[in-house]
């Protein structure tokens, strides 16, 4: 048995495909209490969280982002994982934050940035997007919003997607205009998300379809809502005008109205995402992942004939992924893992290995226990030869999700996602329509 507390992370994975090294070592949850200070931003939603007994919180977008309201003894994060999926439910994430592109230039400025073909999207629609630099890395997996002819939102994942816009119209000098704006969204998520938006803003929620957007007004104020979500549950996005004026208002009648559905605030969903296969970005992936080593090279087009940034290197990796020879050591894959159930967040990278004496050949990004499969899953790196669906490998879990202290638990590479959404991604259909065998 391979004794992990000797074993050098850093170098017994190799990360030599990396400029900076991921940091896998395995330092534990010391108990350390977050400062809560007015040097990070707080929301327009902060002080509702907090009313609603958010006892825990993380630093996203630099701003404060609730992650728990059920405290451990009374359940903890599965209590709220229940209402999501047997009722809904309201999540504070103004941390998204969404940067505005506005002016006559700003779908062909949008084209350049975005992989994707932005000239196909219609006015009122939106699409999940992603944005590289040159080298063809990920920097940031927004939600984009076309919400005018020449208006586009984007509401970011973890990254300063504002600067880099800014930077690059510094030289690529578009008509438009780059900004963040008082807009801050709320997600209502779960299987009677419907019934309460048509409560909210009335029957015409019905036809509008998934990445979908509608104009409306909550208690009179002024909202952009959208049939999106990070949940892979039926659920919608809340985009409130003025948010920072606004937010009780929006707030409360959201909460008035879902009284009778059953509606719970809880921490943005993880344990629900997981199973869907939609991935968090800083955690399943960075600015040094390619797309074709994170499940998303059905992102980058084979017929987008217009430039966008990375185009270059993302054809050249597709080129090489399709001959055998991947520019990357690691690939993305979904576990499934023996052990107790997970049922909280991981504060650290597990090590993944070939068996319980081999050195660790991955990591796992994202672990939780999906009560429907009545099994722990998964997101997690390892060699590229070890990613085969079908692979039998061994992950090592913190001490108190080993049945057997001191031993790893069986892992297999599934395929993702874990169990189907409500609206499936673009993925999925892609799989469905026999166009996700090659990239």
């Amino acid at each position: 048995m391979t004794d992990y507390s000797n074993v050098n992370y850093q170098q017994s994975i190799d990360q030599s495909d990396r400029k900076v090294p991921i940091n896998l070592r395995q330092t534990g949850d010391a108990g350390i209490r977050l400062l809560i200070s007015n040097r990070v931003r707080k929301s327009a939603y902060w002080h509702l969280s907090c009313e609603e007994g958010c006892w825990r919180a993380t630093v996203y977008n630099r701003m404060y982002h609730p992650r728990g309201y059920v405290r451990p003894e009374d359940g903890g994060a599965m209590v709220e994982y229940r209402a999501l999926v047997n009722h809904v439910t309201l999540w504070n994430v103004a941390v998204e934050r969404p940067i505005r592109v506005k002016g006559p230039d700003a779908e062909a400025f949008c084209n350049l940035v975005c992989t994707r073909d932005v000239t196909r999207v219609p006015v009122m629609r939106g699409r999940y997007v992603i944005l590289c630099n040159e080298k063809g890395h990920v920097l940031n997996d927004p939600v984009m919003l076309r919400v005018a002819d020449d208006e586009f939102w984007f509401t970011i994942s973890d990254s300063d997607l504002m600067y880099w816009f800014q930077g690059i119209n510094v030289f690529a000098r578009y008509n438009v205009e780059i900004d963040e704006i008082d807009v801050s969204p709320l997600q209502i998520q779960g299987p009677k998300s419907e019934a309460l938006m048509v409560d909210l803003v009335g029957e015409g929620i019905r036809d509008v379809p998934y990445y979908g957007l509608m104009a409306a007004k909550i208690a009179g104020v002024d909202c952009i809502i959208s049939q999106t979500g990070f949940s892979g549950e039926k659920g919608y996005e809340v985009y409130p005008y003025d948010s920072t004026l606004n937010a009780e208002t929006v707030w409360y009648k959201i909460k008035e109205e879902g009284e009778k559905h059953e509606l719970m605030v809880i921490a943005p969903a993880h344990h629900r995402r997981i199973a869907a296969g939609i991935l968090s970005y800083g955690q399943d992936l960075d600015h040094e992942t390619n797309p074709f080593q994170c499940y998303l090279g059905h992102m980058v087009p084979k017929t987008k004939e217009a430039h966008y940034i990375g185009k270059e290197a993302l054809e050249r990796t597709r080129e090489q992924v399709n001959a055998g020879n991947p520019p990357f050591h690691h690939q993305l894959v979904g576990l499934k893992l023996g052990g107790k159930p997970v049922e909280d967040y991981a504060s650290d990278f597990w090590l993944v290995a070939e068996s319980e004496e081999g050195e660790p050949i991955g990591w796992i990004t994202s672990p939780w226990y999906s009560p429907e499969l009545e099994v722990n899953i998964g997101m997690a790196y390892v060699a590229v030869d070890k990613a085969e669906l079908g692979t039998e490998l061994v992950a090592w879990l913190p001490e108190e999700y080993q049945p057997y202290p001191g031993h790893p638990v069986h892992a297999e590479v599934v395929e993702m996602p874990f169990r189907p959404s409500v609206n499936p991604s673009s993925r999925e259909r892609a799989r469905a329509e026999g166009r996700d065998s090659a990239y």
